[in-house]
């Protein structure tokens, strides 16, 4: 069992208050991803979990074992934790092979040789990386050595694996087989992943859940469709997603037990089985409505919502297409290679029931999506 709770956590450095409360559980064998942009306080949550730093409050349990408790100044080693951390650097010994680099804890340890010998062909044969045991870190290349760095935390077969920005030094290529790696590796050993990044793809590609972080706050936990289809608020609904998902002015009402809504792109009401719990008791009250630009049809014929194209920018798998219904500017993604001209007159659709709607006063989600 491998289950990490962490209760009421807050860090600061100086007055600079970088954790708020901070309170997330990850299930043992979940890979969870923290995910938020620059300074949001991920790496400072993974490092709090790893021992490398120290919270003000706040208490932390692995298996229902206490770990850390700010109150009664209680901080288990980090190398009693028995957790690996694999950096955004490679952090490799330069003088040592591969095989040594990942066999090093061990050694230090003092397991026996031939256990040694076993655990390294075992950790290099998951890596995929068994043919480099005999050369140095300056013989490998960059996705390469991370495959080393890996390989050197997975082999003592930790009870959580935390992951720093592992990938950010890679490029587009390597990442996206990396990604593929990663992901193989956690479905085989079941191990509880704690994964840190700011990539968004990372996240949604790989993850079993996503803990949204923003100034120092979590903002959303669930699971990466969950949050992409149904963001808790608009500045999650702003950060997930390539291209960015359309925002649209409109105004809310109360009429005979439901609400409608109306914006320039016409007025629907919201099922009531989609309302949340933010729906504030006002009769009236401005909103804005949130639809994926992959939800918008857009069609020659003369039905729908007229619209005329503003740009197009073909991209090989999709096209994507700049509109304006009036004030308002659209995104929509079409897949495969489309032909608009500039300025052309087109007509547009999208099914009402499957965008988000969010009080603008608060930013909150009012309205989820129907899930596909």
């Amino acid at each position: 069992m491998s289950k990490i709770e962490l209760h009421n956590i807050n860090k600061y450095y100086g007055n600079n208050h970088v954790l708020k409360d901070i309170n997330l559980v990850v299930e043992d064998g979940e890979f969870m991803t923290l995910l938020g942009p620059s300074g949001c306080g991920k790496t400072t949550t993974l490092r709090v979990v790893a021992g490398l730093e120290k919270p003000q409050s706040g208490s932390i349990s692995l298996d229902t074992k206490e770990i850390v408790n700010a109150a009664e100044q209680y901080f288990e080693e980090p190398g009693k934790r028995n957790m690996d951390l694999v950096f955004q650097s490679y952090a490799l010994w330069p003088h040592m092979t591969v095989f040594d680099n990942v066999a090093f804890g061990l050694v230090v340890k003092k397991v026996p040789k031939q256990q040694i010998k076993e655990k390294v062909t075992n950790a290099l044969e998951r890596m995929r990386i068994s043919e480099f045991a005999s050369r140095y870190p300056g013989e490998l290349s960059g996705g390469q050595q991370q495959r080393v760095a890996i390989a050197r935390a997975i082999v003592s077969t930790p009870k959580v694996l935390l992951l720093d920005e592992p990938l950010s030094n890679l490029d587009a290529k390597l990442r996206i087989d990396m990604r593929s790696e990663i992901k193989r590796l956690h479905h085989e050993m079941g191990t509880t992943i704690l994964y840190v990044t700011h990539d968004q793809v990372e996240a949604l590609t790989m993850s079993s859940k996503i803990a949204i972080f923003f100034h120092g706050e979590l903002e959303q936990v669930a699971a990466p469709m969950e949050i992409y289809q149904n963001p808790a608020s608009l500045r999650v609904a702003d950060f997930i997603g390539n291209p960015k998902i359309n925002f649209i002015d409109a105004s809310a009402e109360r009429k005979d037990g439901h609400i409608e809504i109306r914006s320039e792109l016409g007025t629907f009401t919201a099922l009531p089985e989609l309302l949340t719990q933010e729906v504030p008791d006002d009769k009236q009250f401005d909103c804005t409505i949130g639809i994926r630009p992959e939800k918008i049809c857009i069609t020659k014929e003369k039905n729908g919502i007229k619209a005329y194209v503003y740009s197009v920018q073909p991209a090989g798998s999709e096209t994507i297409i700049n509109l304006k219904v009036g004030n308002t500017a659209l995104l929509v993604k079409d897949l495969g290679i489309q032909t608009y001209k500039m300025d052309q007159e087109v007509y547009i659709s999208f099914d009402p029931h499957k965008t988000n709607v969010f009080l603008k006063q608060t930013g909150k989600l009012i309205k989820k999506a129907m899930l596909d």
